[in-house]
């Protein structure tokens, strides 16, 4: 028996309040992170992943206040992630009650970051986001940085690196993390079904755990992101909206012969 897969709400969260919108009907504050984490949690969501927009760092304070709020109500794995940039922000988050921290630009910029929180705080806690999008051939200058044909980027896709996400997700393994959350910036939004070519090519080259993020819209897509190698599966605007309950997206992988918590 394998590990069983795991189905994760994501909420993005900017100075304390849920954004993208929701239209949960049972809901007293569709804004109110808690409050939509503990109706997830009551929905048989096996972890939460938070996402913290703010644009400013001064809004911190106001993300570890609901991390502390959220761990308090819930009980349920929580990961944070967004703006993290140094071991003392890691250390703060696991200190509000986060389970894990998900890291990404600051990786990007120094990706030794991710070997030193792996040894202090260890693998487990220790997330390595991916924001990954299809670079077309031609649009390769000759000495082909992303072989792949996948580049990791940051500023929410807008931004290339040049560097590919295939080799960088091999990268954050050997550095020592203990889970690669892996978005497809193409996907994203489209809900069109999960990159499951992408998530193969991952699913190759890595042993951790890898969460298969961007492009969920119907209950039918996630089965083949499991059975392409995600050991999670993780949506936003389709749990949000009501599109579909978690309930459902359990029953279907269970359909499907999956393992599920």
């Amino acid at each position: 028996m394998g590990v069983a897969v795991r189905v994760i709400p994501c909420l993005d969260v900017d100075a304390g309040r849920v954004v993208k919108g929701v239209n949960f009907v049972d809901l007293r504050d569709a804004g109110d992170p808690v409050e939509m984490a503990r109706l997830y949690d009551a929905e048989g969501a096996d972890e939460l992943t938070f996402l913290d927009v703010s644009a400013s760092s001064g809004e911190r304070e106001t993300t570890y206040d609901v991390v502390r709020r959220t761990a308090e109500q819930v009980f349920i794995p929580l990961t944070v992630g967004g703006g993290v940039r140094t071991n003392e922000d890691i250390d703060k988050l696991l200190r509000a009650g986060a389970d894990k921290v998900g890291i990404n630009t600051a990786a990007i910029a120094r990706p030794e970051f991710l070997g030193e929180a792996s040894r202090r705080y260890g693998s487990q806690c220790i997330v390595l986001s991916v924001d990954a999008r299809r670079v077309p051939a031609d649009a390769l200058p000759p000495s082909q940085p992303t072989p792949s044909g996948f580049e990791v980027t940051t500023h929410g896709g807008r931004r290339g690196t040049g560097i590919d996400a295939l080799e960088w997700a091999q990268r954050g393994q050997e550095l020592g993390v203990g889970e690669i959350l892996l978005n497809s910036m193409d996907a994203d939004g489209t809900k069109a079904g999960f990159d499951i070519d992408m998530i193969t090519k991952v699913r190759a080259l890595v042993d951790v755990p890898v969460i298969a993020s961007g492009g969920a819209g119907a209950v039918e897509h996630f089965p083949p992101a499991v059975a392409a190698g995600a050991d999670a599966v993780l949506a936003a605007s389709v749990f949000h909206f009501g599109i579909m309950r978690i309930g459902e997206v359990k029953d279907a992988l269970r359909a499907d012969g999956v393992e599920i918590r």
